[in-house]
C-alpha cells in the first residue's frame, strides 16, 4: 500500500483527490492539508511515500515546501499536481526536488498511475511537461552562460531580479541603448527569442 499525503489549497480539488485515492485499495491517505504551513510539521513527523503538492498555496509555495523538506524526509517523493505549465515553474519544481509533475486536468487514472510510477522509481510527467524537459535536453550545448561577457551577465542577473531596462541602465550607469544592445547579444548567444526565455535559461543554468 502506498502512503500518500495531499497539500492542496483548493477545497473542491483537494476533496476530489481524497475521494479518488480512497476508492483505490493501493493507496492510503495519511494527511490532507490546505497549506504548506499546516503540512510541514506533520510531514516531518509522519513522512508519506508520496506527497502530492500544488505549487501556488496561500503563503509558502509548494516549491518552497519541497526545498525545506527534501533533505529531512528522504524517503518521501514529491509529485507536483498543479495548473501551472510554464517553464519557470516546471523547472523550479524539478530543481527543488520534485520527481513528478502532472497537471490538474489529468484524469483520475492518470494521477493514480503517476503515483504508482513514482513509487516504483519512475518520473511521471504530463506529456506537455515531458516535452518541455526534453526540449531543454536538446538545446544546443554552446548556449551557455559562459559565452556571455561580464557585463552581459550583469545585465541578465538584474533582468532575472525583475528590474526594468531603465532600472538596469541606472544601476550599471550605462545608457538605455547600451542595455538593449547587451540584451540583443544575450538573446543571440543563448539562442532565445525574448527576455522571459533568457531569464529562464539563466535560472536553469545558475
Amino acid at each position: 500500500m502506498i502512503l500518500v499525503s495531499i497539500i492542496e489549497d483548493h477545497d473542491y480539488y483537494r476533496l476530489s483527490l481524497v475521494k479518488m485515492l480512497e476508492s483505490d485499495s493501493r493507496f492510503k491517505v495519511m494527511g490532507v492539508y490546505a497549506s504548506a504551513e499546516l503540512a510541514f510539521d506533520d510531514l516531518l513527523q509522519n513522512p508519506p511515500d508520496i506527497a502530492i503538492v500544488d505549487i501556488m498555496l496561500k503563503e509558502m509555495s509548494g516549491i518552497q515546501l519541497i526545498k525545506a523538506l527534501k533533505n529531512s524526509i528522504l524517503h518521501t517523493q514529491f509529485l507536483m499536481c498543479t495548473s501551472y505549465q510554464d517553464s519557470e515553474n516546471v523547472f523550479n519544481a524539478l530543481r527543488a526536488g520534485a520527481l513528478g509533475y502532472i497537471v490538474k486536468d489529468a484524469s483520475s487514472a492518470d494521477i493514480q498511475n503517476a503515483i504508482v510510477e513514482l513509487y516504483n522509481g519512475g518520473a511521471p510527467m504530463s506529456p506537455y511537461i515531458a516535452r518541455k524537459v526534453i526540449n531543454l535536453m536538446h538545446q544546443k550545448p554552446e548556449a551557455d552562460l559562459n559565452l556571455l561577457s561580464n557585463r552581459e551577465q550583469e545585465v541578465l542577473v538584474l533582468l532575472s531580479k525583475g528590474l526594468l531596462y531603465k532600472e538596469i541602465s541606472d544601476t550599471l550607469s550605462i545608457s538605455l541603448n547600451t542595455v538593449k544592445n547587451h540584451l540583443k547579444n544575450i538573446y543571440k548567444k543563448l539562442h532565445v527569442q525574448n527576455k522571459v526565455e533568457a531569464v529562464n535559461r539563466y535560472k536553469l543554468r545558475s
